[in-house]
């Protein structure tokens, strides 16, 4: 017999054993049948890459024995792909991503491969959702993640979310009684200054580190990285349509004659 209930799809990019992860589905418990499938080993930076030239692994391992878990030798978007396909036979009623370690907001959602893989999953026509906590370590507290992590998917699941868009959740680096509440955004206008750091391996060969600097020089207050600064979980509805539209009209009026 089937069960009534939603299908909950968990993945993330850092990996079958990453603590967020494991967070992310103990905050799923109770809203829905959960099966996890996620990669075997860390795959940050991903962004939207695909395994076509070699063959992908599948393994089911014991981790919770009251949910399915699989880890997979690809990508994350792999993960999402594989697993409607080859273990669930369906579309999930929900996509969530995470928690990641650290950061993916403003232009950070770009290499994302947490956010990669919820939009994966809105491709698909779920609805999806990457969830981030603003902390490296390992031992991170992610107490205020699942909080907020259930809240947010529990609406998606009750109101759905508008065709072609997914959320990318980021939650600050704070306790749960010190996280101000939660803010729609946009996504603030923000880059990496990027360099490489030179380095001789002892054959005396060189390569490189890339290091970088955030700069984030947006000051608008309705952006992600303002809300996060200011100790709110912030909430960016994002599409995976890049059209931009705006430019649209202005391309139109250029003259595209050949020449003679």
């Amino acid at each position: 017999m089937k069960s009534d209930k939603p299908v909950i799809l968990v993945t993330n990019d850092d990996g079958i054993t990453a603590p967020g992860l494991h967070n992310l589905v103990q905050a799923m418990e109770g809203l829905g049948e959960i099966t996890v499938v996620a990669p075997d080993s860390p795959q940050s930076g991903m962004g939207h890459a695909i395994t076509i030239n070699q063959p992908l692994r599948l393994d089911k391992v014991d981790v919770y024995a009251n949910h399915s878990w699989y880890q997979c030798s690809g990508t994350p978007v792999d993960c999402v792909k594989i697993a409607i396909d080859k273990i669930l036979h369906r579309k999930p009623d929900l996509c969530v991503s995470g928690v990641n370690h650290g950061s993916n907001s403003s232009i950070n959602v770009i290499y994302s491969g947490t956010m990669s893989a919820a939009m994966e999953g809105a491709i698909e026509g779920i609805p999806s959702v990457g969830f981030s906590l603003l902390n490296y370590a390992l031992d991170a507290d992610f107490s205020a993640a699942r909080a907020f992590a259930r809240v947010v998917a529990r609406n998606v699941l009750e109101n759905g979310l508008p065709s072609g868009t997914l959320l990318n959740v980021n939650i600050p680096n704070l306790s749960l009684d010190e996280i101000k509440g939660v803010k729609i955004c946009r996504q603030a206008m923000a880059k990496w200054i990027e360099e490489f750091d030179e380095r001789l391996d002892p054959n005396r060969r060189k390569y490189y580190w890339l290091t970088g600097k955030f700069i984030n020089n947006d000051k608008g207050e309705d952006t992600d990285e303002w809300a996060l600064n200011n100790g709110y979980v912030s909430v960016v509805p994002v599409q995976f349509d890049f059209t931009a539209h705006h430019a649209i009209s202005f391309l139109n009026g250029l003259n595209y004659d050949l020449e003679k």
